[in-house]
C-alpha cells in the first residue's frame, strides 16, 4: 500500500494483501500518481521478461549506462507511455546517463536464478521483505556513499531505512514505498460510545473496552479479524507482532509462533469472541465483507492500514469525517507493527558510477515528489482536479520534516480530513516497524487462518494445542 496516492489518469484494482503481500498493495481499487503507481508496478505484475545476458552497463566517452527494471510491458500502454517519458526526462536532465529500460519485475520464482547468472538489471523494485536476505547473500549493492552523495541518505525515513541496513549501518536498497498495520475505527460508533473518536486505543486491553462500550452502546460489533484467503494469518502475524513474537525466525528458517506471545495474542481474539461477546457472528470475513460491514456502521474497529479509506470511504461510501485510524495497538510497552512495501536495490556488480546513476535515477522517479515542491504540487493538483484522493496520510518513506514540508506544499489540493489521521502518524514515530516473515509467507499465513478460525467458531478451542500443531506443519515446509 502506498502511503500517498496522488492518481493522475491510471485505475485499476489491486491485489488482496496476502496475495501480493509484500508489495504493499491497497485492499481496494484505487487511482494512483504514475509515481506511485510505478513504484508497484513491475513487481505487482510479477512479470520476468527475457533479458540480454549482457546487461551492457558500462562508461562510454564519460557517460555511464546502467539497465533499469520494471518497465510496465505492453499490455499497459498508459503506464508504460508514462514510465517511458519519464526516462527521456531524466535522460534529458542527466545528459551523462543512459538508461536502457527492460520489464524484469521481481518474481520470486526466478529471482535467484537469475542473480546467480549475474542478470539482475541494474536497479530494480524487490518487496521489503528481501533486503536482509539480499544482504548476507551480497546480492545487493552497498549505496551507503551515493546515498549520501546524491543528498537522499538524510531524506529516508531512519525507521524504513533501517530494514535495509546492514549491522553496520551500511544501506543496500532504497524503500519508495511503504505500510504499517493500524486500528482504523468509525469516529461516528466512538462518539455513540462515549469514546473520544481523537484518542483511539492504543493498547489491547483499551481495544477491548471500547469493543465492549461500541457493543453496549450502538448493538455494533466493537472490533473484527479476517479469517479467509490468508488475512486472517496476515492480520494475526501483525496481532503477533505488537505483542512482542514472530511467526519466523530472521533468516525464515524456523517457525516461531508456538510461543507466549502468540499464545496470548491469539487468547485475546479468543475471550473477545466468547467471554466479551464483541466479535461478529460472522467468522469467515474476507477483506471486501468486512469492509462492506465496517462501512455500513456494523463493527468499529479493524486492523488496517491508511489506505482502507479507499476501501470504506471512496467505495463504500463511508462518509469521511467517521473516518478514523490510530497506530497498532501494542500489548505491553512498545513491541511493533507488520509493514510491508518495495524498495529499489542495485546490483551489487555496480560500479561506483553506475550506483551514483542508479541512485539518481530512483529519486528522480520515486522520490521526486516528497522532495521537490513543483514536482509535489503539480502531482497533487492534477490527482485533485481528477476527483482522486489527493494527500492521503501514511507511512513515508521520507522523513518526519520532509513529509510535513511535503504536506504544507500541497495543502490547497488535499481532500482527505487529515487531522482524522493523526493518532496513526503520531504512532507512526514511536512503534517499530517489523517486515513481514521471509519464507514461504502465504504458507504460513494459509496455516494459521485455520488457527484463526478455529477460535473465533469454537469457543473450546485448545489455544496451545492449535499453535503447536500449525507450527509442526509449517516447520516441515519452511525448508523447501
Amino acid at each position: 500500500m502506498v502511503d500517498i496516492d496522488q492518481g493522475k489518469r491510471f485505475s485499476f484494482p489491486s491485489t488482496s494483501p496476502p496475495q501480493n503481500h509484500s508489495l504493499g498493495v491497497s485492499m481496494t481499487k484505487r487511482i494512483r500518481s504514475a509515481a506511485a503507481l510505478l513504484a508497484l508496478g513491475g513487481i505487482a505484475a510479477a512479470t520476468l521478461v527475457g533479458c540480454s545476458s549482457d546487461n551492457s552497463s558500462g562508461s562510454t566517452d564519460g557517460k555511464v549506462t546502467i539497465q533499469i527494471g520494471d518497465r510496465p510491458s505492453a499490455d499497459r500502454p498508459e503506464d508504460q507511455k508514462y514510465f517511458d517519458e519519464r526516462v527521456a526526462a531524466f535522460e534529458e536532465a542527466n545528459p551523462n546517463i543512459d538508461l536502457d529500460p527492460v520489464e524484469t519485475g521481481y518474481d520470486a520464482t526466478t529471482f535467484q536464478a537469475l542473480a546467480a547468472g549475474g542478470s539482475l538489471p541494474d536497479v530494480m523494485s524487490v518487496p521489503l521483505t528481501e533486503p536482509q536476505g539480499l544482504i548476507k547473500r551480497g546480492q545487493a549493492a552497498d549505496i551507503t556513499e551515493a546515498l549520501k552523495s546524491e543528498g537522499i541518505y538524510d531524506s529516508l525515513n531512519p525507521t524504513v531505512r533501517k530494514l535495509t541496513e546492514d549491522s553496520s549501518g551500511n544501506v543496500y536498497a532504497i524503500p519508495t514505498n511503504a505500510y504499517s498495520f493500524g486500528l482504523v475505527y468509525n469516529r461516528d460508533l466512538f462518539t455513540k460510545a462515549g469514546l473520544d473518536p481523537d484518542n483511539p486505543p492504543k493498547t489491547w486491553d483499551e481495544v477491548r473496552e471500547a469493543a465492549k462500550a461500541i457493543k453496549a452502546a450502538t448493538g455494533a460489533a466493537g472490533f473484527s479479524v479476517l479469517s479467509t484467503n490468508n488475512t486472517g494469518g496476515w492480520q494475526f502475524t501483525g496481532i503477533t507482532y505488537s505483542y512482542g513474537g514472530t511467526v519466523e525466525n530472521e533468516d525464515g528458517s524456523k517457525a516461531t509462533f508456538d510461543d507466549t506471545p502468540s499464545k496470548d495474542a491469539l487468547k485475546t481474539i479468543q475471550e473477545m469472541r466468547w467471554q466479551d461477546g464483541t466479535l461478529p457472528e460472522n467468522a469467515l470475513y474476507d477483506v471486501q465483507s468486512q469492509a462492506q460491514d465496517f462501512a455500513a456502521g456494523k463493527i468499529g474497529m479493524v486492523i488496517g492500514a491508511s489506505d482502507y479509506y479507499y476501501t470504506a470511504v471512496q467505495n463504500l461510501k463511508l462518509p469521511a469525517e467517521s473516518f478514523g485510524i490510530g497506530g497498532m495497538p501494542q500489548n505491553d510497552g512498545t513491541n511493533g507493527t507488520l509493514s510491508g512495501g518495495t524498495v529499489q536495490i542495485v546490483n551489487p556488480n555496480a560500479t561506483d558510477a553506475e550506483k551514483d546513476a542508479a541512485v539518481k535515477w530512483v529519486d528522480f522517479f520515486y522520490l521526486e515528489r516528497y522532495l521537490d515542491q513543483d514536482t509535489a504540487v503539480s502531482d497533487a493538483k492534477a490527482s485533485n482536479e481528477a476527483g482522486s484522493v489527493t494527500g492521503l496520510p501514511g507511512l513515508p518513506v521520507v522523513n518526519s520534516d520532509e513529509y510535513d514540508q511535503y504536506f504544507d506544499w500541497i495543502k490547497d489540493y488535499i481532500n482527505v480530513p487529515t487531522s482524522n489521521f493523526t493518532p496513526y502518524r503520531e504512532a507512526s514515530t514511536d512503534i517499530p516497524v517489523i517486515p513481514e516473515p521471509v519464507n514461504n509467507a502465504q504458507e504460513v499465513y494459509g496455516a494459521l487462518d485455520t488457527v484463526v478460525q478455529t477460535v473465533l467458531t469454537d469457543q473450546n478451542a485448545d489455544v496451545s494445542g492449535l499453535l503447536s500443531q500449525a507450527q509442526t506443519d509449517v516447520q516441515s515446509r519452511l525448508g523447501r
